[in-house]
């Protein structure tokens, strides 16, 4: 509030925005927030089967379909979506209900990696900064399963990174 000394409460990637987003566009993940009971959403295989969860299903269409009926004339979707983690897992699921929900609609599906540090070391063909080995193997199939199947359920999609190489060399 207006006068108040104290700090605001920062929870949430979104209350670093400067905008205000819609309160229907942010779904939060209750058991991967830093405080919840299951850590981080680091594989494939744990963001698919958030989806897999009628109750978080169902809150998602809810949500999509809101901001579907407000539209006049739609033309498909955009999907922006981490690679490397356990989002690649949801972003899948997302773009899997969205081809079948809305088959004669395009999806363009963008598929996010960070910038990583060219110092790293040589593993299997592959150029991996320095950390865990078990993380450069989950950043890996993430990306791979990611790109598989986002590609699948999407009209275009298009990797992008900062590295020029999704973070493998």
């Amino acid at each position: 509030p207006a006068g108040s000394q104290e700090a605001p409460s920062l929870r949430l990637w979104s209350d670093y925005l400067n905008v205000h987003l819609h309160p229907k566009s942010v779904y939060v993940i209750r058991q991967y927030l830093h405080d919840g009971d299951c850590g981080c959403l680091e594989g494939f295989g744990q963001g698919e089967s958030l989806l897999q969860d009628p109750a978080c299903l169902e809150e998602l269409e809810d949500r999509l379909h809101f901001f579907v009926e407000e539209c006049d004339y739609l033309q498909g979707f955009q999907v922006l979506c981490d690679l490397h983690n356990g989002f690649s897992g949801v972003g899948a699921k997302v773009t899997e209900l969205l081809h079948d929900e809305y088959s004669r609609k395009g999806i363009l599906t963008w598929g996010l990696t960070p910038a990583l540090s060219t110092v790293g070391i040589p593993m299997v063909g592959c150029f991996f900064p320095l950390q865990d080995p078990q993380k450069s193997f989950y950043r890996l199939m993430n990306t791979a399963l990611g790109i598989a199947h986002l590609s699948r359920h999407s009209s275009l999609f298009c990797p992008l990174s900062l590295s020029g190489s999704l973070g493998i060399k």
